[in-house]
Order: C-alpha cells, then structure tokens, then sequence
C-alpha cells in the first residue's frame, strides 16, 4: 500500500486501540495491542505521517531510533539493592526505568497529555544483545521491570534487508506479535503531502514529467545509487533557502540530496530552464491581470513541458498568497479567542497590559507544550505565535487608568486587523479568478485549467481559504465536487471575526 493508505489504516488501529469499555479500561488490552510494524524502504515518509496521526488524534508523540540503544540504555542500568528472604538479607540487582520509557513519562509531566504514541524507528537494527528484550517488549510492553504506560500504543518501524546491511531478519514467534503494513513508494500519495508542505514547484513539475525518477535505488559497479522521497524533501527546503539568499543551485548541490549521478544532472538542467521561466513570464503581472500580450503568446505557443512549467510557478504564487491569508486568518481566530477570555479579567482588574502579558504567556506554554507532545499541526502553531505577538503590540495601546477604555481600543485595534484581513482575502480571490482567466483565455480547451484545479483542490490550506472566501473561477471549475457546489451551507469563519 501507499503511504496515505497505511496512515489511514495506523489511525483506524490507533482509533480502536484507544477505545474504552463500560468499566473505563481499555477493550483491547495492553498486552494484546499488537505493535503496529511500518515496513518499507528509507525515506518514504514513515516518522512524517506518525506525527501526522498524532497530531489529528490529539495524543503525545514519542519518537526513538532504535540504531543506537545498547541494552543496557533500552532496558535500563543495574544497580544493587538489600532484601529480605526467610529472615536472611541478600543482594539483589534491579535495574533503572529505561531510558525510553523515561521519555514518555516526561513528556506526560509536562504537557499533561495522558495517551500517544511511542515510535521506534529501525526496530529491525537492534544490537545482537537487545534483540531477546524487544521480543518481550512487543509483546508485553515491558522494558526491564518497567512497562509502557497505559494509553501509550506502540508503533515501530523497520527497513527491509535488501535496503539496510544492518537489518536482522524477524523469526515468526516476532513477526506473530506484529500488526505488520508494508509500504511502497508512491508519487501521487507523496504529491499531496508535498503540496501541503509547499515543495518547491520545479520538484513538483519535474517529478510530473519524470515519475520514473521519483525513487530508485540499484546496484551499481559504482556502488549504490539511489533517489529517495526524503531526498526531494529536503532539496526542496535548500532550493527555497538558496533562492532566498541568491546563491546559485548547481549540479553538485542537487547531487548532495539526489544521489543518482544521472538523476541530479537531468533534474539541474530541469531546474536551470525552470528558473528561465520564472525571469521570463510576468507571474506577479499575471495574477494582477495586467500582464502583456506577449506573453500570452508565447504562453499559447508553449509545448506542454513548458506549460507545465509556468502551471507550476503560477500554483506556487497563488497559494503562497492563499497560504499567508490563512495564516492570518489562524492568527485572527487565536487572538479573537484570547481576547475575548481576557475581558472579564480587564473590566474587573483594570491593569490591562498585565492581563494581556499573562495571556500571552499561556499561549506561549500552550505553543511549546503543543510542540513537545506534536498534538498541534503547523498551522495552529503560527497562530498561537502570532496572537502572542499580537498581544505584546496591543500592550502599548492600554494605560490600565480606565478598564473600559483600554478595552474598546482592543476591540479597535482587532476591527482593523479583521480588516486587513478581509482585504486581504478580497485581493487574494482577485487574483485567482485572474489566474483562472488568463489560463481559460490562453490554454483554450486544453487540459490546464483540471491540472491547476486538481492541484488547489489537493492543497488543503486552498480548501479552506475558497470554502471561506469563494473564488467564481474556481467553484466554476470544480462543479464536480459536491463540497464546493453548497458552499452557502458552510460557515464563513471570517463574518464571526468580531469582538
């Protein structure tokens, strides 16, 4: 199965694991909740969709590599303690709480979380000497005396051997305590969480043109040569930040992520005429609807590798546009919330800038403990940040000499920032309804208009920015999706943005 479908299939496992009884004990219990066993080549994505499921789970997270644990760091260390047998004193050895599960009893202590995950990584690379105490462990929870606490569900991970020298092959007595899920890579599963995570768009063309080269690992008389999902991942985050700084993007840079020597030099030349592209099409003009003739010309007379192209330096601008209005739109709701909780505290203690000091403490510890135990997605995250923010600014607004006052200036200060918001929607549908224009106009009857559809569609931060805002162009486009075609029944979170 591909990627998504095993995230789906580790939420239904988690979902059922999870469940209580009458009796508030788990139906399943500890020491039958098979482990559940993530099998399938590197870089694919494993540790990505396990902080994904417990992020939309709500539960803590716990992630190990099992790479480097000894026995004794896994089990923990002995030491000597004094007991009593028949009247006669002995020397015994226990032995420490082992380090692993130390880590999830910490992260308990500080976030207060109750139930989640403890991921271990490269559970088929344990040492020679470990490897009798993970058979106990998968299955009865155990390390050493200590076990998994309740509301903490296993989940591991492994490479298969044909991948990893350091692998040891799982007998059957181990396998049969495994609720085992074999993945294989995936473009069209990689692409949605890729347009989530905003690769960069000359990956996510090329990638359209060469699915082939999306990953490979062989042998060669060279040694290993391989391109992983990881790999295009992280020279997508080095494309951005090289762009950012203007230095230049060579074929030894792209060779450092993509390490099959044919495969980092046809994606370099790739990149080189993507780059041609954003210097020669008016993306800026385009979605201002103001750009030149020319333009639209040349756009017209594209093949469709160069189409594709410029479909992709449109995407990225439109919802890099999109994705900065939803983040102020996170930002807005997060304030709206904490404000509205700091009135009664204003009106009845008077010190206003003390009150917004506090409350921009608690969603700076909501921020970080939200992070430590991975229960809040990236967007929740800039929200919390960015109402804290803003609440340090609105400090200078309040003099703490009338209660009352100092709380219509908040509630000023927040209609203009909804404000700025509106407008900044306002600007944002302008502008795709300019893109979709100028791709109706110049890709007449051609198949650009269901890419850039599909593409929005797959984005789930356009989701929410069109169901919010609307966008004719796109509704226009996308009838088939029944969502969009009642769009009047959803609610518009922006009219509520008022104190």
């Amino acid at each position: 199965m591909n990627i998504q479908q095993a995230k789906e299939e580790i939420k239904n496992a988690m979902t059922a694991y999870f469940t209580k009884n009458e009796f508030g004990g788990y139906e399943i219990p500890i020491e039958r909740q098979r482990p559940v066993c993530l099998m399938g080549p590197p870089g694919i994505g494993k540790t990505a969709i396990m902080e994904q499921v417990a992020q939309e789970l709500g539960v803590g997270l716990v992630n190990y590599s099992m790479t480097h644990h000894t026995r004794q760091s896994a089990l923990g260390l002995p030491f000597i303690v004094r007991k009593n047998y028949g009247g006669k004193e002995y020397s015994v050895s226990e032995y420490t709480m082992s380090e692993i599960l130390a880590s999830v009893y910490d992260l308990m202590e500080q976030t207060g979380v109750r139930e989640g995950i403890l991921f271990l990584d490269e559970i088929n690379c344990v040492s020679e000497t470990l490897a009798p105490a993970m058979l106990q462990f998968l299955q009865y929870k155990v390390f050493g005396r200590h076990q998994v606490p309740p509301g903490w569900i296993v989940v591991t991970a492994g490479n298969p051997p044909e991948y990893n020298n350091s692998v040891r092959e799982f007998d059957v007595v181990t396998w049969d305590r495994l609720k085992r899920i074999d993945i294989e890579p995936d473009l069209e599963a990689w692409k949605h969480y890729a347009q989530q995570k905003s690769v960069h768009p000359a990956i996510l063309t090329y990638l359209d043109m060469r699915k082939q080269n999306f990953y490979r690992i062989e042998m060669t008389t060279g040694g290993r040569r391989f391109v992983t999902a990881r790999g295009w991942s992280d020279l997508s985050e080095m494309l951005r930040l090289y762009e950012k700084r203007d230095l230049p993007v060579t074929e030894r840079l792209v060779g450092q992520y993509l390490q099959d020597p044919a495969v980092a030099r046809d994606f370099a030349v790739y990149y080189d005429l993507f780059t041609k592209y954003r210097a020669d099409y008016q993306v800026g003009r385009i979605l201002a609807g103001t750009e030149e003739q020319a333009i639209r010309d040349r756009a017209a007379a594209a093949g469709f590798d160069e189409r594709l192209s410029l479909l992709g330096l449109l995407t990225d601008a439109i919802t890099e546009r999109i994705e900065a209005v939803v983040r102020q739109e996170q930002t807005a709701m997060e304030l709206q919330k904490a404000l509205q909780d700091a009135k009664p505290r204003i009106l009845a203690h008077g010190d206003a800038s003390a009150v917004l000091e506090q409350k921009a403490r608690e969603l700076l510890d909501a921020l970080e403990k939200g992070k430590a135990s991975s229960t809040l997605d990236a967007l929740t995250q800039q929200g919390l940040k960015g109402a804290a923010a803003a609440l340090e600014q609105e400090r200078e607004l309040v003099d703490g000499t009338d209660p009352a006052r100092d709380y219509e200036a908040l509630r000023t200060d927040f209609a203009r920032r909804a404000q700025e918001l509106r407008t900044a929607a306002e600007n944002t549908v302008r502008e795709l309804d300019n893109l979709y224009r100028f791709c109706e106009e110049v890709f007449r009857g051609g198949q650009e208009l269901t890419i850039l559809s599909t593409e929005l569609t797959a984005n789930d931060h356009a989701v929410r920015f069109v169901s919010h805002y609307g966008s004719e162009a796109y509704f226009a486009h996308s009838r088939e999706l029944l969502f969009f075609e009642r769009r009047s029944e959803i609610l518009r979170e922006l009219e509520t943005l008022d104190l």
